[in-house]
């Protein structure tokens, strides 16, 4: 079992629906996006593209984060999915500058979006992030465990995100991946990551 998403770049939108249902599933503070879509322009007018890329922690097999930490803080699971023990993390940020996607965060101090303080949804969800420590995507590993998808993929309206098992060869993400050339990114910093992208 080694838990993997793939990307349809075809089917994206851009319309935020991935990140905003991480948001709001995670209690995430401000400016953290443990899924965000980047938007680039291509092209001359009048033949002008809008080209998107949702990107989030890859999970990979061989993570330059977990390799970085001195506590042992950033793990994988038996599933293949890496994450980070709270408790054990001491804030240094070795795997934030390990990462080469930069898909990690620092929650270095208490925060609110409103000046008046934090919300009863803020004091729900964000008070339950610990301070002082690195924080990132596992693949909303309380929902997976529940036999639901993650956040992002049960809340794309196009359906372009498609989590599965990547070690069994039938299930649908991986046969996306090899009929319709799945790849990845930054291959070349071998860190083998477990989310793939159809291309255009």
């Amino acid at each position: 079992m080694r838990y993997g998403m793939v990307i349809d770049l075809k089917r994206c939108i851009g319309c935020y629906g991935c990140q905003l249902s991480c948001k709001a599933e995670n209690g995430t503070p401000p400016g953290v996006f443990f899924a965000r879509v980047l938007k680039q322009e291509e092209g001359t007018y009048p033949t002008v593209n809008m080209l998107f890329l949702p990107v989030l922690c890859n999970h990979c097999e061989e993570p330059a984060c977990v390799d970085a930490c001195p506590t042992g803080a950033s793990f994988i699971w038996e599933d293949g999915t890496v994450d980070i023990d709270p408790d054990q993390c001491v804030g240094c940020r070795s795997c934030m500058m390990a990462c080469p996607y930069g898909n990690r965060y620092i929650n270095d101090k208490p925060q609110h979006y409103f000046a008046q303080g934090q919300t009863a949804f803020e004091q729900a969800r964000t008070g339950r992030h610990q301070t002082e420590v690195v924080m990132k995507c596992n693949f909303c590993r309380d929902r997976v465990q529940a036999g639901q998808d993650p956040a992002c993929v049960a809340n794309c309206p196009t359906s372009a995100r498609i989590f599965g098992d990547l070690d069994d060869s039938s299930s649908i993400v991986s046969r996306l991946i090899k009929e319709r050339a799945g790849f990845t990114l930054h291959p070349e910093m071998a860190t083998k990551p477990c989310v793939y992208y159809l291309p255009t």
